[in-house]
């Protein structure tokens, strides 16, 4: 069973002081990663994309989605690599690389909640990222375009967020672990003090005040980053179904942060 589907932003892997990999960060994520837990990870490009600088003294020039690609898989080994090194050497660690037609496929997504589910049997870790490499946008606009026409249900998975929800959805885990760049989600983002640490109530009224809450929520930390808005909106199917959602600062200890001793956002319907 999965207890837990976590989730972590690409610019809170990062130490910007000194535009790396922080290094503190993956260790306290590898203390709580153990089977029976799916790590959603973002940062294959950006990792990429520093570690690309470094080596050549420059960025790559060219068309964006080209750019995107070959940061995404340069970055996506040293991803990988890092987690392994910090995650409890007896469990396993695999890599699960996702796009969003697998889950507009009810086989592609049965299939991939069985090799979630055989990973807890398996003493694994399943470490999962979007397939920024190998995705083009355009197949994807046209794809979720022909599905909207036919009237089906379909998901976008434009980014990670959306894919840990999906996948708590999916897996039906208790709860899902949303970590940021900070404490959780402000009714006024200039106001450190204006931080919703509760939404709770039946689901009905959950997903009320998170329409509410939308309003106040404006931008993100780096293009391509959803922002609060874009979280409250991919959780709601994960607050229809029962699933807690939790929304904190990666800077706090993971246990601190579940048991409620650090500041976070916490959304439960009943």
């Amino acid at each position: 069973m999965i207890e837990l589907v976590g989730k972590i932003g690409s610019m809170a892997l990062i130490d910007e002081k000194h535009k790396d990999i922080d290094y503190n960060k993956f260790a306290m994520i590898g203390h709580w990663l153990k089977p029976g837990t799916v790590w959603v990870t973002s940062g294959a490009v950006e990792i990429g994309r520093l570690d690309y600088i470094r080596r050549n003294g420059c960025e790559i020039s060219g068309a964006s989605e080209q750019v995107k690609a070959d940061y995404s898989s340069q970055g996506q080994a040293m991803l990988m690599e890092t987690y392994r090194r910090f995650v409890d050497p007896k469990y396993s660690v695999r890599q699960v690389l996702v796009e969003h037609d697998h889950f507009n496929n009810p086989v592609s997504r049965a299939h991939i909640l069985s090799l979630l589910g055989r990973a807890t049997e398996q003493n694994a870790v399943p470490i999962v990222n979007y397939n920024d490499a190998v995705a083009v946008e355009e197949l994807r606009k046209l794809e979720i375009s022909e599905l909207e026409a036919e009237g089906k249900y379909h998901v976008e998975l434009v980014d990670n967020d959306e894919t840990a929800a999906q996948i708590a959805l999916l897996t039906g885990a208790k709860t899902l672990l949303i970590l940021t760049k900070l404490d959780g989600v402000y009714r006024d983002i200039s106001d450190p003090g204006s931080l919703i640490t509760e939404i709770t109530g039946t689901k009905e009224e959950v997903l009320n005040k998170i329409e509410e809450y939308k309003k106040a929520c404006h931008g993100a930390s780096r293009k391509g980053a959803g922002g609060a808005f874009a979280k409250l909106d991919y959780i709601k199917p994960c607050v229809a179904a029962g699933i807690e959602v939790i929304i904190a600062s990666a800077n706090h200890d993971i246990g601190n942060v579940l048991g409620g001793v650090s500041p976070r956002t916490y959304i439960k319907g009943e």
